[in-house]
């Protein structure tokens, strides 16, 4: 009896325990806060243009350049940081202790590539290209006679605007910031394969620039990370496009009629 008494006691103290656990499990899905912090190579540097993506949303940001950044996000959402040329890392405080706002000092190991005996030029970083591209465009005023009414002076003003003299430096104006958004957007590209976001070869830039004919303004306005996500988008669709274009024709099965 008293064994049968003594087992029954511990089922009794087992579930109690389970229960007094089960009672402390708290769901924080839905609950919002802040992760911030600084991101760090391996000799404890800042790491510049470091990309975060919450992979639940896929939205993200930059940080700063001097490596640090700051997100908000559910406590459940897990978090991938990462940079060019470092290999990525995830963090999710799902299971910590509850608090708004958690910090973290993060080390990114450096990506190390193998490559054959090449001049190495350094490429310059995110900001660098994005303070260019804020820089883009030309004003037409600037190839145009001032201060000119077109009442009082309609001859100076219609060789103004449709002289071909006039004409040819408005075109060259805009050719010259064609040349250099197409260079600035290989920069980019460069990047963005070096992240895995597109797939391209080097020769395969301006087709997919001249798909994309992307302008000026929305260049200027968008963010780095939203830029980045569109460009992302139309690549999958250019490479549709290209998958259907080399799609082989109906002769091109008769081989055995050549």
């Amino acid at each position: 009896m008293a064994t049968h008494m003594s087992k029954y006691l511990l089922i009794i103290f087992l579930l109690a325990i389970t229960l007094q656990d089960n009672a402390q499990v708290v769901d924080t899905t839905g609950l919002f806060v802040t992760v911030a912090g600084k991101v760090r190579d391996e000799y404890d540097n800042p790491v510049s243009n470091v990309i975060i993506v919450n992979k639940r949303t896929k939205s993200g940001s930059f940080g700063k350049a001097d490596g640090s950044f700051r997100i908000n996000c559910e406590k459940n959402d897990t978090i991938t940081i990462t940079s060019l040329g470092f290999h990525s890392r995830d963090v999710c405080y799902k299971d910590s202790v509850i608090k708004p706002e958690y910090f973290l000092k993060l080390f990114l190991d450096t990506r190390v590539y193998v490559l054959p005996d090449v001049n190495v030029f350094a490429a310059r970083d995110l900001e660098k290209i994005q303070e260019d591209i804020n820089k883009l465009g030309y004003n037409e005023d600037d190839y145009m006679l001032s201060g000119i009414n077109a009442a009082a002076s309609p001859i100076t003003f219609l060789y103004q605007q449709f002289s071909k003299k006039e004409q040819s430096k408005r075109a060259v104006a805009m050719m010259v910031n064609e040349d250099r958004k197409r260079e600035l957007l290989k920069e980019l590209f460069h990047h963005y394969v070096d992240y895995d976001i597109i797939q391209l070869s080097d020769d395969e830039f301006d087709a997919f620039i001249d798909y994309l004919n992307v302008s000026d303004e929305f260049m200027k306005t968008s963010s780095q990370y939203d830029f980045l996500i569109y460009v992302r988008d139309r690549f999958r669709d250019y490479k549709m496009i290209k998958r259907q274009q080399n799609k082989l024709k109906d002769t091109d099965y008769n081989y055995d009629k050549d």
